[in-house]
């Protein structure tokens, strides 16, 4: 960027309101928009979502961040400005977007567009300043959605140090109050650990404000760290009190008050008493300071100028590096657009309404339709849900089989996802090897549920082309593979729930499970093509 007047600098010139740097930063965002397009649609899909609802606001924080920061930049009039680790960041990041559509995984999309966003800033200002607008740029990883076996194990392990905080709480408060498993126990009324926890939902909102506070901070590195690493504390201290007083109104007032107080304080009461308790942090550190700082000048909020910021977009000069990144990004997106899709090779198989009513030992009760609106949203091909049972066993164990003829128009739904939205909390999630498999071994995923007082044990995995893997990561992997080589793009998803109650609890579910599932495998083929 050439002849870029500062706040410190008046403008020495008057530039037009429409420039050729400007038309090609222009082309370019349109290109990107087009290119990037899965990843912005995997954005808007999340965001849709209450834990990710603050997304929208990151883009426009992270470009505040951005103006203000420029305020501080020199003007540079060299046109020897060292692009070339723009370029090379660019070229990554297309690739990673590429990456992405090729397995159809739109988070890898949304990293591109990230690394997008930096690369253009490295080409526009060059290596020497561009380098320093990192802060603006991270912070837009905050309106990325985790991925869900990270999700989910992170608020699982908050939610338990929440819970057992506000028992805590409550015991201080002579409550009686017990807390068994998922179970906080009030005597006259069981809150459970999901109920009393959605709270948690604000800890990634926070999260993305407390990063702006380390930035704004102007004080010693290890202020902004504790001001950067405070939000999961303050959100998990925030829900604590919130069961503690939800404890305070059942055991005074009795059940019929919660509910009116649950939504109340589940809104944005928690936001912004969170908020708060930044600022108060941030506030307090300036006691430990020997300038004797005020909060107001500690935190930089001054917004002054940034409109002149902005304006320096007339300035932007259209280099050799600009033009052709800039046009490598629009042919990217014309070539994904004009590139002939190859047909989706449709294998032979027998379906689901064939499927046998014996599997060894267990008895396949009848096929049960899902609502017309589930169905909808799985959007298989096929599909296949029935109850099994066994002679000798009470329990039963709960059957599921998705089948997708060609994932390009939609693909399988995780259980990660899915049981979440019919109101269970995934309580443990892990990788393991299948414990029945001993001839082909293979992953699986190991999952505990749990929705009020019931706990279900689940396996499931993927079935990609004779190939059985636990990782969402590794079946678009084999599907990448399948339609290079042999043009195949169909999937399948196997799920098994069984309860876990009873003496034998644990140990006798995962025996029905592996029981049910060794017996499945060899029934599997006819209705899941390997070949």
């Amino acid at each position: 960027m050439s002849q870029t007047p500062t706040i410190s600098q008046p403008f020495g010139r008057v530039a037009p309101l429409f420039t050729w740097g400007m038309f090609w930063l222009f082309v370019m965002t349109i290109g990107a928009g087009i290119f990037f397009d899965e990843g912005i649609q995997e954005l808007l899909t999340a965001w849709q979502l209450p834990e990710y609802s603050h997304g929208p606001l990151i883009p426009i924080l992270s470009a505040l961040l951005f103006l203000r920061q420029l305020k501080s930049v020199p003007v540079d009039t060299s046109m020897q400005l060292d692009r070339r680790p723009g370029i090379v960041l660019l070229v990554f990041a297309l690739l990673l977007a590429l990456a992405g559509k090729l397995i159809g995984i739109g988070d890898f999309v949304t990293y591109g567009l990230i690394l997008w966003v930096g690369a253009l800033l490295l080409i526009s200002f060059g290596w020497k300043q561009g380098k320093h607008f990192w802060p603006p740029v991270l912070h837009l990883v905050y309106m990325l959605p985790l991925p869900g076996a990270l999700y989910y194990g992170v608020s699982t392990y908050l939610q338990g140090v929440s819970s057992e905080l506000g028992v805590y709480f409550l015991k201080l408060l002579q409550v009686p109050v017990f807390l068994e498993g998922n179970i906080i126990d009030l005597g006259v009324y069981k809150l459970h650990v999901a109920e009393a926890c959605s709270g948690l939902r604000y800890l990634f909102p926070i999260l993305s404000f407390s990063y702006i506070f380390a930035v704004l901070y102007r004080g010693p590195t290890w202020h902004k760290v504790v001001l950067l690493i405070s939000a999961a504390p303050i959100t998990i201290f925030m829900n604590a009190v919130r069961i503690a007083i939800a404890g305070v109104i059942v055991n005074s007032y009795g059940v019929a008050h919660l509910e009116g107080f649950s939504h109340f304080f589940e809104g944005w009461v928690i936001f912004v008493a969170c908020i708060l308790l930044l600022f108060l942090l941030a506030w307090g550190m300036l006691f430990l300071r020997r300038d004797k700082m005020r909060l107001t000048d500690a935190l930089d909020l001054d917004t002054r100028g940034l409109g002149e910021q902005f304006m320096r977009l007339q300035y932007l000069q259209p280099s050799r590096a600009f033009v052709g990144s800039a046009i490598l990004v629009v042919l990217m997106a014309i070539t994904w657009q004009a590139l002939p899709k190859r047909d989706i090779v449709t294998v032979s198989r027998t379906p689901f309404a064939l499927f046998p009513t014996e599997i060894g030992p267990w008895q396949a009760g009848s096929q049960r339709a899902l609502a017309p609106t589930i169905e909808q949203i799985l959007a298989a091909d096929d599909y296949y849900s029935a109850t099994l049972t066994h002679p000798d066993r009470a329990d039963q164990v709960e059957l599921f089989i998705a089948w997708y003829a060609n994932q390009n128009k939609g693909g399988v739904h995780s259980p990660e996802v899915c049981l979440p939205g019919a109101g269970w909390e995934i309580a443990a999630l892990s990788q393991v090897d299948a414990p029945f498999a001993s001839d082909t071994p293979f992953t699986l995923n190991r999952a505990i549920i749990q929705k009020d007082a019931s706990r279900m044990l689940v396996y499931y995995w993927f079935e990609q082309q004779g190939q059985r893997t636990a990782s969402t990561l590794t079946a678009k992997m084999q599907l990448l593979q399948g339609k290079i080589t042999n043009g195949r793009n169909d999937s399948a998803i196997v799920r098994l729930i069984t309860p876990i109650d009873g003496p034998s609890g644990m140990p006798a579910a995962e025996a029905r499970l592996n029981e049910a599932s060794q017996n499945l495998l060899s029934q599997l083929p006819r209705f899941i093509p390997d070949v």
